[in-house]
């Protein structure tokens, strides 16, 4: 093997590490991104509910309708099975 080849095949590892190093930085910053949005999200939804009482009621009052239908769902349930 001549030195301008060992020397074009060296470039071509530096080439392709290079390109693998690019893209995978480029896709931590797209989950980065993501995560950044989410995250942002959360913190919005956290102070909506913190700084709106409604909000809140209106979650508990969904919550205890939610519960009674489940209940309600089960009854039925147990009918038909004894039918």
């Amino acid at each position: 093997i001549s030195e301008s080849e060992f020397q074009e095949g060296n470039n071509d590892d530096r080439r392709k590490t290079k390109e693998n190093f690019k893209k995978g930085m480029e896709e931590l910053l797209e989950k980065m991104e993501k995560l950044t949005v989410h995250a942002t999200w959360i913190v919005y939804d956290c102070i909506a509910i913190r700084t709106n009482p409604d909000l809140t009621n209106a979650m508990q009052h969904l919550e205890v309708v939610f519960l009674r239908c489940k209940e309600e769902m089960e009854k039925q349930r147990q009918k038909v099975l004894m039918e």
